[in-house]
């Protein structure tokens, strides 16, 4: 069942695994060679040497649209867990109120976010917001493709509930991802249990075709104004 869930839905289905799945398959079929994880990172460089050019081809126009908008910062870093758990500090355009998360707790996005400036909100529907990132894979912090980089704090609350949430730390957290193009964000337990099954998809399944393809719908993803 598990193997026909797959090629169906290019998902795995963590609701029905077993607790010890993880270590029994999971770790085993996750294994990469050399060569795969040299081409990727080759890949990264030459993906992020390209993204840059248009970051800062970009920059001026973006930073001005958001000091008119809501003034200083431009920018926004927030720590984010990658690969192993190892803390980073990820950069994006700030896109959000600078009394966001007042309070100090951990939000979900969501669609039409209050908590959004008025270019915030343009800039999250395309993805533009993420144009910063691209520094982070020159950086080695973040791939192009892998699961999306999430807080410690949500990671810390999502282990809690949905089993299987820390594989999704085996590899780098990327700008897009299979479950980016598949199913975009998550705003509840259940959702995210869903995009899960498709990171592990993407981890177990990973290859230089799969990237391939997940960077030729990505594109598709940003013009569809599927961000939040």
């Amino acid at each position: 069942m598990p193997r026909v869930y797959e090629e169906l839905l290019g998902r795995v289905p963590i609701r029905f695994l077993e607790t010890d799945w993880i270590l029994r398959a999971f770790v085993d079929e996750t294994r990469v060679s050399g060569f795969f994880e040299f081409i990727k990172r080759l890949i990264d460089i030459l993906g992020g040497i390209a993204g840059g050019v248009i970051f800062l081809s970009l920059l001026p126009f973006i930073s001005l649209a958001i000091f008119l908008d809501d003034g200083r910062p431009i920018f926004y870093s927030q720590t984010r867990s990658g690969r192993g758990d190892q803390p980073y500090a990820i950069i994006k355009y700030r896109t959000m109120l600078l009394s966001a998360e007042a309070d100090g707790r951990p939000r979900w996005a969501k669609e039409d976010d209050e908590r959004a400036t008025k270019i915030g909100r343009f800039l999250r529907k395309t993805h533009l917001d993420e144009l910063p990132q691209f520094l982070n894979v020159l950086r080695g912090e973040m791939s192009l493709v892998g699961p999306r980089a999430e807080r410690p704090e949500l990671i810390n609350i999502f282990q809690s509930q949905i089993p299987f949430y820390r594989a999704r730390l085996l590899v780098k957290p990327g700008i897009t991802g299979w479950a980016q193009v598949n199913f975009g964000y998550a705003s509840t337990i259940e959702e995210t249990m869903t995009k899960l099954e498709y990171d592990l998809y993407y981890i177990k399944n990973r290859n230089l075709f799969l990237d391939l393809f997940i960077l030729l719908r990505t594109p598709a993803t940003m013009l569809g104004f599927r961000g939040r």
